[in-house]
C-alpha cells in the first residue's frame, strides 16, 4: 500500500510559513507578558526596566492588538495544515488518518517535554484537539464554518451556565485542587510566597519539578476560559480553509476576504479597545464569575477572532503583491522552523526571568519586554535562514516527520 511522504519544500505553502511565523512573533510577546516577565502593575515594582505610565499604555496596546489574535491564527494554521495533509492523501488514494494520528502522538509527547520546560506550552494541548479534528473533518464545509463559528461564540453561553450553575466550573477546580496536592507531595509549597521563592531561587532542578504541578494550573486555566472551544472552532474554520483552496483560489474568493476584513476592523477594533479596558481594570471580576466577567467575555467573543481573521485577510491580500510578498517572505523561515523556534522562546524565557537565569522576574514591564520579544525574534529570522540553507528542516521539524513517517528523514540539503 501506498505510504503519505512528507511534503518536500518546493511542494510547501510559502504562505502558510510566513503566517506561522507572524504567528509565532505574536505569541511570543504575549507569553512574555503572561508567562514569563510575571509583570503586574499591581506590585508598584521600580527598576530601570520599568516605565509604570508607558507600561501601562503598552499594557494596554497588548490586550487591545495581540492578546488572543495570534494563537487563533496559529489555531487557523493548524486546522489548515491538517486539511493540505487529507488532500494530498485523497489525490493519491492514500488513507491519511494512521499518519496524521502519528503524528499527533508524537506532537503530544513533544508537547509534554515542553510542558516540564514551560507550562504555558500550547503543543500538547493542540495535539489532543487535533484527535477530534480527524472525525469532524468528514462534514460538509458549510457545517464546519456554522460549527466553528458556534464554538468560537461559545464562551459567551459557558461563562453565563458557570455564573448561574457554578458546578460547572467544576474541571477547572479540579485543576486546581490537584495542582496544590502535587505542589505539596512534590516541592513542599504551601503558599504562593513559597511558590514566587522557589521561581526566584531555586535551581534549574527546582523549576522542572515545580512544571509537574505546571500542567493542572495551565488546564485550570484554559478550562475556566473555555479556550477548548474557541480553538476547535478555529481549526474547523482553517479546516474548510485548506480543504476548500481558498488561499489558491484568492482572486475567485476576493469579494468574501474584503468582507472579512472590513467586519474584523469594524467589529473588532471596537470591541477589543473596550475588552483592553475591562481587563486593565475588570480582571478580578471575570475570574470570579461576576457580571462584569461575562461583558469581558462577550467583547472577547466578538473581538479577538474578528481582528485575527482581519490581520489574516490582510497578509493574503499583502501576500498578492510583488513589494509585500518579497516583504513578508521574510518571516517565512521562522514560521518554516516554527517548533524549534517555539521552544527557544520558551528557553530564552525561562533564562531570562526565572531565578536559576538572569533572574529578571517582575523587573521588566511591557515596553522593554516587547522590545525583547522583537529583538529574539529578528534573531531568529537571520538563525533560521542560516540553518534552512544547508538543512532542510529545523530540528524538531526533523525529528517530530522521521517519528511521524517512521523514517529518518533527509536532514542535510544536497548543495549543487
Amino acid at each position: 500500500m501506498q505510504a503519505l511522504a512528507p511534503v518536500q519544500t518546493k511542494d510547501r505553502e510559502i504562505f502558510m510559513d510566513v503566517l506561522r511565523g507572524f504567528a509565532i512573533l505574536g505569541i511570543f510577546i504575549a507569553n512574555l507578558g503572561s508567562g514569563f516577565s510575571w509583570y503586574s502593575e499591581s506590585t508598584h515594582a521600580t527598576g530601570p526596566y520599568l516605565l509604570p505610565e508607558l507600561d501601562h499604555k503598552m499594557s494596554f496596546l497588548h490586550h487591545m492588538f495581540i492578546e488572543g489574535k495570534f494563537y487563533s491564527i496559529f489555531s487557523l494554521l493548524f486546522g489548515w495544515g491538517i486539511a493540505l495533509q487529507f488532500k494530498r492523501a485523497d489525490a493519491k488514494g492514500i488513507n491519511a488518518v494512521p499518519t496524521v494520528r502519528r503524528r499527533l502522538f508524537f506532537m503530544l509527547l513533544l508537547g509534554a517535554v515542553h510542558l516540564l520546560i514551560w507550562p504555558g506550552d500550547i503543543v500538547f494541548f493542540y495535539a489532543l484537539l487535533g484527535f477530534i479534528l480527524i472525525p469532524l473533518r468528514k462534514f460538509s464545509n458549510k457545517t464546519l464554518l456554522i460549527t466553528g463559528v458556534i464554538l468560537v461564540l461559545s464562551p459567551m453561553l459557558l461563562y453565563w451556565a458557570k455564573m448561574t450553575w457554578p458546578v460547572l466550573n467544576y474541571p477547572a477546580e479540579l485543576m486546581i485542587k490537584t495542582g496544590i496536592k502535587v505542589d505539596s507531595a512534590i516541592m513542599k509549597i504551601q503558599s504562593e510566597e513559597e511558590l514566587m521563592k522557589i521561581m526566584k531561587q531555586g535551581t534549574w532542578f527546582d523549576q522542572l519539578k515545580m512544571n509537574i504541578s505546571g500542567f493542572f494550573w495551565r488546564y485550570n486555566y484554559l478550562f475556566f476560559v473555555s479556550r477548548v472551544p474557541k480553538v476547535l472552532g478555529m481549526f474547523l474554520i482553517g479546516y474548510v480553509i485548506g480543504r476548500s483552496d481558498f488561499y489558491k483560489n484568492i482572486l475567485q474568493y476576493k469579494k468574501l476576504l474584503y468582507w472579512v476584513i472590513g467586519i474584523g476592523l469594524i467589529v473588532g477594533l471596537p470591541a477589543n479597545f473596550y475588552l483592553a479596558r475591562y481587563i486593565t481594570y475588570f480582571n478580578n471580576d471575570y475570574f470570579s464569575l461576576k457580571t462584569k466577567g461575562l461583558y469581558q467575555t462577550i467583547l472577547y467573543a466578538l473581538g479577538v477572532v474578528p481582528l485575527a481573521m482581519a490581520y489574516v485577510g490582510l497578509f493574503m491580500l499583502s501576500f498578492q503583491t510583488a513589494v509585500g510578498k518579497k516583504i513578508l517572505s521574510v518571516l517565512a523561515p521562522v514560521g518554516k522552523m516554527a517548533f524549534s523556534n517555539y521552544i527557544m522562546q520558551s528557553l530564552i524565557g525561562n533564562f531570562v526571568f526565572l531565578g536559576a537565569g538572569l533572574g529578571y522576574m517582575g523587573q521588566v514591564g511591557p515596553v522593554y519586554y516587547t522590545l525583547l520579544g522583537i529583538g529574539v525574534f529578528i534573531i531568529q529570522i537571520i538563525l533560521s535562514s542560516i540553518w534552512l540553507k544547508y538543512f532542510n528542516y529545523g530540528p524538531l521539524e526533523w525529528l517530530w516527520r522521521s517519528a511521524t513517517y517512521k523514517k529518518w528523514q533527509p536532514m542535510l540539503k544536497k548543495l549543487s
